[in-house]
């Protein structure tokens, strides 16, 4: 595995929501998320050729990365937190044909065109804190013509699922108490300053048409909602 720093931004995830803590966040997962969680590796291995070079954004320690190194030819992931990456460098140890870099999302700093396909899964578009419309230009000019470029987020049939594992996420300190108040309609608060929202399929599609893209839009197993453009 080969590791490179770059410019970095920094974030609720960048430092306390990260390395070890972050990991720890999936170790917590109910069988529910761990489902959700399984279907949508499936789901981008399906559109993977075996010689595909791959950019996944915001790859955290590289829970997706390693997931996917094995029906990819390269993989590469960026992502803003140097603690994850530095843990990242352990846990993909011994994964050859992958990356970790440490950059912004809608700034990688790589070749235009560089990747077949672009990924940007488990809600990372709200999760980012980056303005959506720069996140899928960034995407989109990082993916070759004819390539693949697919963002996930929640369907919306998974919120209880979803908040359920907050709540053990803020149960364990891992994000802050649960604002109840102000959580709901596919918005989680936390009394932190921690929140996230939902995108859904009219937000991807006004997203796509800004990019001058069509989108294909699909719920997988009751639990992601994925857009997918051609560059």
């Amino acid at each position: 595995m080969r590791a490179r720093d770059g410019a970095a931004g920094r974030g609720y995830y960048a430092e306390g929501l990260a390395a070890e803590r972050l990991r720890l966040c999936y170790d917590l997962a109910t069988p529910e998320v761990r489902r959700y969680m399984g279907a949508e590796i499936a789901h981008v291995r399906a559109r993977l050729d075996p010689d595909d070079r791959v950019l996944e954004l915001g790859c955290g320690y590289g829970r997706i990365v390693k997931d996917l190194a094995a029906s990819a030819g390269f993989i590469c992931g960026v992502d803003t937190s140097r603690a994850s990456l530095r843990y990242g460098a352990d846990y993909l140890a011994g994964v050859e044909n992958v990356a970790l870099v440490c950059a912004d999302a809608a700034a990688p700093g790589l070749a235009p065109g560089a990747f077949d396909v672009v990924c940007c899964l488990q809600n990372g578009v709200s999760a980012f804190k980056i303005e959506p419309l720069r996140l899928f230009r960034a995407a989109l000019e990082s993916t070759r013509p004819g390539g693949r470029t697919l963002f996930a987020s929640y369907a919306a049939g998974f919120w209880e699922d979803r908040l359920a594992w907050f709540r053990i996420q803020a149960e364990h300190g891992l994000v802050g108490e649960i604002d109840e108040d102000a959580t709901g309609n596919g918005r989680i608060v936390c009394k932190d300053g921690f929140s996230a929202t939902t995108f859904g399929a009219d937000d991807f599609r006004d997203l796509a048409a800004a990019c001058g893209r069509e989108t294909r839009i699909e719920t997988v197993a009751a639990s992601s909602l994925f857009c997918e453009m051609t560059a």
